[in-house]
């Protein structure tokens, strides 16, 4: 299975008028990272980055001058999330401008039934708050240290430790790995599917000293003789 964590930034708050400036994703496959990212910014045209946003990210116009417009890189970013389902923190506002994006140039919008909102999920495990992705770092033992501005590669990558954090995903991975290689859409240019391998059983170098003193033993052993060739003990000591 795989999904997407990813975040934007954009020039301002209101979807109708303010344009995605930045996107960046990291791909997930069955709950691994897989190495695979996306990371673009973007040339809103005539729209300019509103100080209180400029304040948060702190990209500015003239650093967006030579950028692609939004239109040139759709397809980019279409392709690399492909049928994954696209997971964000507080995702109705980053799919209002993914899907006003996208109206702008005449593409269809991603439906609701392909989006995972991170924010929701935290609000129902942690109904008290509070639940912003700095605070869920701080709850779930993850280093945001060098968070001090907003950026949606980083961002996406905090939310995608705070994401597994929250399905469980750690403990579901004990005892496993994953060996995925890069690709076109994350799955490798015509390699086989990506392998979960079971992590082989560790030996001791020397075994434990035993729990039954000798007398214990032949008591038991004189016990199990007593049950006959139909005891279910007499069972297990066949395969001993």
């Amino acid at each position: 299975m795989r999904e997407i964590i990813f975040d934007t930034e954009t020039t301002g708050l209101d979807n109708r008028t303010d344009r995605i400036i930045e996107i960046g994703g990291i791909e997930l496959f069955n709950h691994f990272p897989t190495g695979n990212v996306i990371h673009i910014f973007i040339n809103p045209g005539d729209q300019k980055v509103h100080p209180d946003a400029l304040a948060v990210h702190g990209i500015t116009d003239e650093f967006l001058k030579d950028k692609k417009p939004f239109a040139a890189v759709a397809e980019e970013i279409l392709a690399f999330f492909g049928d994954a389902k696209w997971i964000a923190h507080n995702a109705t506002f980053d799919m209002g401008f993914i899907n006003a994006e996208l109206a702008r140039i005449g593409l269809p919008p991603i439906l609701p039934e392909r989006v995972v909102d991170t924010l929701s999920m935290a609000r129902r495990k942690n109904p008290m708050g509070p639940n912003s992705l700095d605070a869920l770092c701080r709850r779930y033992g993850i280093d945001n240290s060098h968070r001090t501005k907003h950026g949606a590669l980083l961002d996406s990558e905090l939310l995608a430790e705070v994401y597994i954090e929250m399905i469980g995903g750690r403990q579901a991975a004990f005892g496993l790995s994953m060996s995925a290689t890069s690709g076109q859409n994350g799955r490798g240019d015509g390699a086989e599917e990506d392998d979960v391998v079971i992590a082989g059983v560790l030996e001791r170098p020397r075994p434990l000293s035993p729990r039954l003193s000798q007398s214990e033993a032949q008591a038991h052993e004189a016990l199990v003789a007593k049950l006959g060739e139909k005891g279910i003990w007499a069972k297990y000591a066949s395969v001993n």
